[in-house]
């Protein structure tokens, strides 16, 4: 049952700040975070979880939650809508792929995230350059 799963993983925790720079302040130079990425034109910096493949996600313009890493993003809404879940957020295109926002019959909110469009490209400094498209092997 697990490789049918529709939930795939954590891929980041967002976390609101006022600032990046201010966030960039507390959870890179006093907790100890690295670097991996920054978008100023989204509002968001990734940072490295060490102990872990999801990253935490600072960002001027998005509230606190967990965003899941899915397949894909309007197959996996299908089936959350089928089970009795609603749909929040359409889905939506972001940089890296899709993104949408679902209620499961709970009320609770899951924002689901595809990496369709691929991984981030950044320069030494970690300020993103663009997109890296997927191997067309990968799915």
């Amino acid at each position: 049952m697990s490789s049918l799963a529709v939930l795939r993983g954590v891929d980041a925790v967002t976390v609101p700040v006022p600032d990046l720079d201010q966030g960039l302040q507390f959870y890179r130079d006093q907790l100890g975070h690295e670097l991996v990425w920054r978008n100023d034109a989204v509002g968001q910096v990734g940072l490295r979880l060490p102990e872990s493949q999801a990253e935490l996600v600072l960002s001027t313009n998005l509230e606190y939650a967990v965003n899941w890493l899915v397949r894909s993003v309007s197959e996996a809404v299908e089936t959350i809508i089928g089970a009795g879940g609603k749909v929040i957020l359409q889905p939506t295109q972001i940089p890296v792929g899709q993104l949408a926002v679902v209620n499961d019959p709970f009320g609770n909110a899951l924002v689901l995230l595809d990496l369709s469009a691929g991984p981030y490209v950044t320069d030494v400094d970690g300020r993103v350059l663009g997109v890296q498209p997927p191997a067309a092997d990968q799915p």
